[in-house]
């Protein structure tokens, strides 16, 4: 059976990546392949890694508001390539009107405050 293969980056400016970093480690606990952008990413870096990479899913980590700015982009490019690859939001901001915002732009879930890694983990798989 093949392994869910999920990208995590960190949208634009932000540089809290201690949630990142913990998801990245229980999805691989969890027995995902987890490949880590790390912090500072844009949209058509996150696009062009998730398509090199040929990830199934992008896990992309807000603790700023740049979120909202940035993730239709990336949603946008990633139609313009024709890549179908779902993209998951989380992060300690992320409120309840948000998660709205998020889910009519097209992301397939979004995780605030009062979700836990194992919500995330039973989410993808």
């Amino acid at each position: 059976m093949k392994k869910i293969k999920v990208l995590i980056a960190i949208l634009g400016i932000d540089q809290h990546e201690v949630g990142a970093i913990t998801i990245a480690r229980c999805l691989r606990d969890a027995g995902m392949e987890v490949v880590y952008a790390g912090r500072f990413q844009l949209p058509p870096t996150v696009v062009k890694t998730a398509i090199e990479e040929d990830v199934d899913l992008i896990g992309l980590s807000c603790h700023s508001g740049e979120y909202l700015y940035l993730l239709p982009e990336v949603i946008e490019r990633l139609k313009e390539e024709g890549y179908a690859t779902p993209v998951i939001a989380g992060g300690s901001i992320i409120t309840a009107r948000d998660e709205q915002k998020l889910l009519a732009m097209g992301v397939r879930a979004a995780f605030g405050p009062h979700s836990t890694p194992d919500d995330v983990v039973r989410s993808i798989q």
